[in-house]
């Protein structure tokens, strides 16, 4: 009579590792829901963000962006373009959180826990295809961020997203909103969710295994942590290009960027390397909120979920 085999460690952490899926759908809604809300949250520090990436003169930090903004535009200027932000996240990270989980399963999570490489393929497909889905409401918000800083008589002057995005169609054609910046945002999307998605569920993994940590709200938040942090740090240089890209004025005698890469490397020649990383400081501000209480938002919704 021989005494059955206890389990090892790392067939323990598996088996903690591994779950059942959940509906597909409720990765749409989930992802939604919860970037909606750290949408909101975080829009100040983003449009901050913006605005520092589109300097090329006058040279203002976090702060003072902020403080020149609520000057020069009152506090309500911090939430220009909060409802395209809004819209852009019900369609943009709900595609990507949805088709996230999607693709894990068909890699096999369901029968084991994925390696990292095979999360970051998934974090890069589910990017993609959500910044081609939002785009438009991408370009509504990055111009609505972007107007206050203008002249006044070279101001777009948008009432809402929904003003934003007829008045583009209608002047510039439907396809202009997949034509004007989508290559950037996918490029930049794929990054960020990798360091967003990717990174949070090794973040989380690793808090559970290797540091003793429990799942429950101090884990979602040390994850969500450091996956801003990776986020921040890998899609800043092809953020700057895409904020440049989407708000280019060439009739006006501006620089004309053709595309990431001769976005990426004309900063490099005429404003130097470190330009690649203006609004970093914003950017990891930013991240941080979003990032936190999108997750948190997210692992909640599982909860109230897990029965339906």
């Amino acid at each position: 009579f021989l005494l059955p085999t206890p389990p090892s460690v790392v067939q323990l952490e598996m088996a903690a590792t591994t779950r059942q899926p959940q509906a597909a759908w409720k990765g749409f809604v989930q992802g939604s829901i919860g970037a909606a809300v750290g949408g909101a949250c975080a829009h100040p520090l983003d449009l901050i963000k913006v605005r520092m990436q589109l300097q090329t003169e006058t040279k203002f930090n976090m702060l003072q962006m902020g403080v020149n903004i609520v000057r020069s535009e009152s506090p309500l200027g911090l939430l220009k373009g909060v409802d395209a932000s809004i819209a852009r996240q019900l369609v943009y990270s709900g595609v990507r959180f949805g088709m996230y989980d999607v693709l894990k399963q068909l890699a096999g999570e369901d029968k084991g826990p994925l390696s990292t490489p095979a999360k970051a393929a998934c974090a890069i497909s589910s990017g993609a295809m959500g910044a081609f889905a939002g785009n438009p409401g991408d370009l509504a918000m990055v111009r609505m961020q972007a107007d206050g800083k203008l002249p006044v008589e070279q101001r777009r002057g948008y009432k809402n997203i929904f003003d934003a995005v007829s008045t583009i169609a209608r002047t510039e054609g439907v396809l202009s909103m997949w034509r004007t910046g989508v290559v950037p945002n996918m490029n930049r999307a794929a990054i960020i969710t990798v360091g967003q998605l990717a990174g949070y569920d090794t973040c989380k993994e690793m808090l559970l295994h290797r540091a003793g940590f429990k799942d429950g709200l101090p884990t979602h938040f040390g994850a969500s942590l450091m996956a801003a942090f990776l986020a921040a740090l890998m899609s800043n240089p092809v953020d700057v290009a895409k904020t440049r890209l989407m708000n280019q004025k060439p009739e006006l005698g501006g620089p004309v960027y053709t595309g990431t890469l001769n976005a990426v490397t004309t900063m490099v020649r005429t404003e130097g390397p470190l330009s690649l990383y203006k609004g970093f400081a914003a950017t990891f501000a930013r991240q941080c909120p979003f990032v936190v209480v999108t997750f948190i938002t997210v692992e909640q919704l599982k909860n109230l979920m897990k029965d339906l």
